[in-house]
């Protein structure tokens, strides 16, 4: 989505508005570039064999303003926040320190649009699809996510138990996501659902009652309700891919070197369970939410 870019004082919650995928995109696809596995020669990756846009630094692009849970403070520098330490665990395994790592402002759209990147790789909630393979490549996915209902409490779609009874709520959504594509493939409203630019826009549409609902990736919706729309609730989460996960991935310019090397990296966080644990630390809300069908 997701961007527009997931707890504060809920303790677990943490949060950011921000979703993904394009809405001829509903599919996850295999990444497009070299593939990344535990094979990869250690010395293809040494950290000054590896082809970067600067010399001995790693760029990393992400949406400004960065949100929660995604990041903390706005400030994707710090570590904190689940991509922020995703970001950072993938350079500590190609063997940048802290202050070797350099970030872009990269808006969340232009990321995954054909032509040449300012960074070697961006972290902005950006589902892997066929359609954005085309034109970028994608690491292995990092995170798998869900799509989230969220409305206000007490109003007449906030008690609905399943898909169908959404059908005619007006619904907000940021263009180019994800969320788009699965309001209008999984809920299949009455009426077109309304298109926002940004997702904040779609945010502010609930709180000023513009809009009956609003859909997001499940982390961004903890914190819509916890810190951007008072007495807002989450009806539910759903899958908007009937049954293929839907994952986040890294996105890299066209052709890039650098994939199979960051998937090596990806491939060492998962086996060691630190990824579980960045995933536990920042998203752990996420689990909680009711299952729509």
């Amino acid at each position: 989505m997701v961007r527009p870019s997931m707890l504060l004082a809920l303790g677990v919650l943490a949060a950011a508005t921000a979703a993904c995928a394009p809405a001829s995109e509903t599919s996850r696809a295999t990444p497009s570039g070299p593939t990344g596995t535990a094979s990869t020669p250690a010395a293809a990756c040494a950290k000054d064999q590896l082809a970067l846009k600067t010399p001995g630094k790693l760029t990393v692009g992400t949406d400004k303003p960065a949100y929660e849970p995604w990041f903390k403070g706005d400030d994707p520098a710090n570590g904190e926040g689940f991509e922020s330490a995703v970001a950072y665990a993938v350079a500590t395994r190609l063997g940048f320190s802290k202050d070797e790592v350099v970030w872009e402002s990269v808006k969340f759209d232009t990321a995954f649009a054909p032509g040449a990147k300012k960074f070697d790789f961006d972290v902005n909630q950006i589902s892997i699809t066929p359609d954005r393979a085309k034109v970028v490549d994608f690491s292995k996915g990092y995170y798998t996510v869900k799509q989230a209902v969220v409305a206000v409490k007490g109003s007449k779609f906030a008690s609905a138990k399943d898909l169908a009874s959404l059908k005619d709520a007006a619904i907000g959504v940021q263009v180019g996501t994800t969320s788009l594509q699965a309001v209008k493939d999984v809920i299949q409203p009455s009426a077109e659902p309304k298109v926002y630019t940004e997702q904040v826009d779609a945010v502010n549409a609930l709180k000023n009652k513009q809009v009956d609902a609003i859909v997001v990736d499940l982390p961004t919706a903890f914190y819509v309700t916890a810190a951007q729309v008072e007495g807002s609730a989450i009806v539910g989460q759903f899958s908007a891919t009937g049954g293929t996960p839907e994952e986040f991935g890294l996105v890299f310019e066209k052709g890039s070197a650098l994939v199979s090397c960051v998937d090596k990296a990806l491939d060492e966080l998962k086996a060691s369970g630190e990824l579980a644990k960045i995933e536990e630390q920042w998203l752990s809300a996420a689990a909680g939410a009711p299952e729509l069908k």
